[in-house]
């Protein structure tokens, strides 16, 4: 690595030697967001340095707002896992990662302080900016890891992010009307909901039956996007929600 970080806002080098080559050559247009989840920011940063571990991203946000760069951005981290969005499966090859310093939910995952949310929001944006990534594509951990991760979870604040230009977003409709469907439901209503699930961008097979999978997508869905509720449980809230969501987006397929 440079002695230069590659964005800009201030930014340090904390290198870790745990990234490889980009595959596929195609370019970088995901931004992926997690929070550390251990509860030191610096036991964090020297687990994503560990090469027995295995694990990197590109930046880390500590609370006090301090960005700090371990990976190159034009090399592959290692921070998404086994994954999936919109077809894709190696999105580390297509993906910059972010860690943002939280003890999670194994440590009563505390609030996130504003000072390290606007370091986050300027670091996202001038990322957005530099490789044209589109709002649809800035995804929480669990967006695309349904079945292994809660992360960022759901005190992120997707909206101040937006704010800045940055994600997909709209006002969640408000909860405590109607319950459409649970798991353990089947029929059309349940093909809907995973038709729609799997066009925004969840793995999900359209089988009309309401299992685990689909409330755990569900539950991504509810904690980045309607987070006063996030129980699985499709309510009118969380169909009003998805189907204005579906609505920004200009294509589909995109």
């Amino acid at each position: 690595m440079s002695a230069k970080t590659d964005t800009g806002v201030p930014a340090r080098l904390r290198p870790s030697p745990n990234h490889g080559e980009r595959v596929g050559g195609g370019s970088i247009d995901m931004l992926i967001l997690h929070y550390t989840g251990m509860e030191t920011a610096e036991a964090a940063l020297q687990r994503l340095c560990d090469p027995r571990a295995e694990v990197s991203a590109h930046y880390v946000v500590e609370e006090g707002g301090s960005i700090l760069q371990c990976v190159p951005e034009a090399r592959r981290a290692w921070h998404a896992g086994r994954s999936y969005w919109k077809g894709t499966t190696d999105i580390n090859s297509r993906s910059i990662g972010i860690e943002i310093v939280n003890r999670g939910y194994d440590y009563d995952y505390p609030e996130f302080p504003d000072v390290q949310i606007e370091a986050v929001c300027d670091l996202c944006a001038d990322i957005v900016e530099r490789h044209e990534i589109k709002p649809w594509r800035v995804l929480a951990h669990s967006d695309i890891a349904p079945d292994r991760k809660l992360d960022p979870g759901e005190k992120f604040p997707w909206g101040r992010l937006a704010a800045k230009g940055v994600g997909l977003y709209v006002e969640p409709e408000v909860t405590g009307r109607g319950i459409f469907m649970q798991e353990g439901e089947s029929g059309q209503p349940v093909e809907a909901l995973q038709s729609m699930l799997a066009i925004f961008g969840y793995r999900m097979e359209v089988t009309g039956q309401f299992d685990a999978t689909t409330r755990l997508a569900v539950e991504a869905f509810q904690r980045h996007y309607r987070p006063e509720q996030v129980d699985g449980i499709v309510d009118q809230s969380t169909i009003e929600t998805l189907h204005k969501l579906l609505s920004k987006l200009p294509d589909l397929n995109a």
